[in-house]
């Protein structure tokens, strides 16, 4: 009955730490706020300190500044670069000037920054036309990874960051969402072929607050995660019942890349998130609540680890939109503010996860690890004791007991 109940312990706790280990790495993207009139501008150790600080796990940083590399050296934080539009063409064309670039922006730093992942430029795509495609994205993607591969590092993953509107053109229902014709088969479907090879990951915009108020059929509740018996979106074809809209978009990205036979490569989710202000009066959702309520449902969604219909594990990370808010909110604004701390770097919300909780996390997972190893220690004592005995104690002879007439 002991080693029953022992047995069930261990699996439990198993289960447990499975669980807990295996969810998304959650990060922040970040690029220079605007300057504000009469302010001093962040330097990027404060930013690092901060970082560091919430217990936040990685950073795309959007500008690939050096000062803003270094600042991270030593930290345990992952850092995602991206290389700059513009100098895409340059880097397809020139194999000299990617590994120039590469070794000015990450063979300078790395180990000691964390480097994980290079965006080889942003959307690259939306700023062609189907009819005349940057073919050349492939070959940049190729000349950064020859780079690093001719300087010795290998555990840096290479690939580009699309967007969720400029390469889906319907995200419902998922199992029949497919990439754009034109740029799917004559820039996706070789930059696929690539990352399968290099064992890299897709990396997607997703923005569900554009994908809400682009679709009147959408709801705000299904759109920030709300809890609801009727919020639901239910696909049809696989029967499959979506209740919230960062899953739908998940799942039509992975669909169409089933389409073209890549199921299996790894999602990293670039950027996604909700304004806490909006352009105009008109956006009555851009909201410090409904921005608030969607980060933390996501946060609390990705902790859980559930992924999403199509995907078990979910995406591998995903990088919330944004750390700093880019604008004065006492200022005329010419575009949203998304960040999730304003520009004396003070917290805009609690957010779960991201900070007290997560130490909260670290000290339950340590506190089931020692309960697993515990219990294998119990076990391996009884079972010890019990060899030791039998051992050492050989069994009595049985006396019989003669009835006496």
């Amino acid at each position: 009955m002991q080693s029953n109940l022992l047995l069930l312990l261990i699996s439990i706790t198993a289960i447990a730490i499975s669980s807990t280990t295996s969810a998304t790495t959650i990060g922040v993207t970040y690029s220079n706020p605007a300057p504000i009139y009469g302010s001093v501008p962040i330097s990027p150790e404060k930013i690092a300190a901060k970082v560091v600080a919430m217990n936040i796990q990685a950073v795309r940083l959007l500008d690939s500044n050096p000062e803003m590399i270094r600042a991270f050296a030593g930290t345990n934080v992952a850092i995602f670069l991206s290389i700059p539009n513009p100098m895409v063409p340059l880097l397809a064309s020139n194999l000299s000037f990617a590994s120039l670039w590469v070794y000015h922006n990450v063979f300078a730093f790395y180990p000691r920054t964390k480097i994980s992942v290079i965006s080889v430029g942003d959307d690259v795509i939306s700023s062609y036309s189907p009819d005349d495609p940057p073919l050349f994205l492939l070959r940049a993607m190729q000349n950064v990874q020859k780079s690093l591969e001719n300087l010795g590092i290998f555990k840096i993953s290479v690939s580009t960051t699309f967007s969720f509107s400029s390469i889906v053109p319907k995200a419902f229902p998922p199992s029949s969402a497919q990439f754009e014709q034109g740029n799917g088969e004559a820039i996706i479907r070789p930059i696929l072929q690539f990352l399968e090879r290099t064992n890299s990951s897709f990396m997607i915009k997703i923005d569900p607050y554009q994908m809400y108020r682009s679709s009147s059929s959408i709801t705000i509740g299904f759109a920030i995660f709300e809890t609801s018996r009727f919020n639901f979106r239910e696909d049809l074809a696989t029967g499959v019942r979506y209740h919230n809209l960062f899953d739908m978009m998940v799942d039509a990205v992975i669909s169409s890349m089933a389409v073209m036979g890549h199921e299996n490569i790894p999602v990293i989710v670039a950027e996604t998130g909700w304004p806490s202000s909006g352009i105009d009066a008109g956006e009555i959702d851009a909201t410090p609540y409904y921005s608030g309520q969607f980060l933390r449902s996501l946060i609390g969604h990705l902790r859980r680890g559930s992924g999403t219909p199509l995907r078990k594990g979910g995406p591998s990370e995903v990088y919330i939109f944004e750390l700093v808010d880019k604008y004065d909110p006492e200022q005329p604004v010419t575009s949203r503010n998304w960040g999730i701390l304003d520009h004396s770097l003070t917290d805009k919300y609690q957010l779960l996860g991201l900070k007290d909780s997560e130490t909260i996390f670290a000290i339950l997972l340590t506190v089931l690890e020692i309960f697993f190893y515990l219990a294998l220690f119990m076990i391996a004592s009884h079972r010890f004791i019990g060899w030791y005995i039998r051992r050492n104690d050989p069994p009595r002879p049985i006396r019989r007991h003669v009835r006496r007439n």
